[in-house]
């Protein structure tokens, strides 16, 4: 914010920014550590990583990514699958589960491929969570005709253009509410993802 400000014309240190936002009860919404909730099935084949060997297209509906973030209510953990267009940023799928299965990945799948109805060759790239090397969910890739591409073993940057939407989602909405119903997650989750980031 001080750089901002400063760009406008209107400087204002840092420190006497952070008094100023004090002052007013305003605070920013800090990181939160990382927690692995996904562990990597080693028994099914594992596919190429498209992205890094630069065997993709750049365009809408070409390539797609997905990310499994977590949520707590005051009862329960809620998981969101999403897929995201890489060209123009639009997420598709979005269902909540209290479990993480590949049943539930599928779904988003088909949700964003009934959404999106993508018409060109098109990549799904994940990571090596068990949803998504899944025989169910590589067979419904197959089935539409969309190639797999997963990220390298334990490099967390490969799909980063996905979990920095996720790491918004949390600072900006989800780390400031406790929810206590799974409906109640659901519906704000919606609201931040259809009437706020999209527009």
């Amino acid at each position: 914010m001080s750089a901002e400000l400063k760009h406008e014309g209107d400087p204002c240190g840092r420190h006497q920014l952070a008094r100023l936002l004090r002052l007013v009860r305003l605070r920013g919404g800090p990181k939160r550590r990382f927690k692995v909730t996904t562990k990597r099935d080693p028994s099914p084949p594992v596919a190429e990583d498209l992205m890094q060997s630069g065997l993709h297209g750049r365009g809408t509906d070409q390539r797609w990514a997905s990310a499994i973030p977590d949520s707590s209510t005051h009862r329960e953990w809620l998981y969101l699958a999403v897929v995201r267009d890489l060209d123009s940023r639009r997420l598709g799928g979005g269902p909540m589960s209290r479990w993480l299965n590949r049943h539930w990945v599928v779904d988003a799948l088909s949700m964003a491929i009934g959404s999106r109805r993508p018409e060109r060759v098109l990549i799904h790239h994940a990571d090596r969570g068990s949803q998504y090397t899944s025989d169910d969910f590589r067979d419904e890739l197959e089935h539409h005709g969309i190639q797999c591409s997963l990220s390298a073993r334990g490099n967390c940057d490969d799909n980063a253009i996905i979990e920095s939407f996720f790491g918004l989602l949390k600072r900006e909405r989800v780390n400031r509410v406790r929810y206590r119903t799974r409906d109640q997650a659901r519906a704000d989750v919606f609201d931040y993802i259809e009437c706020f980031y999209h527009r």
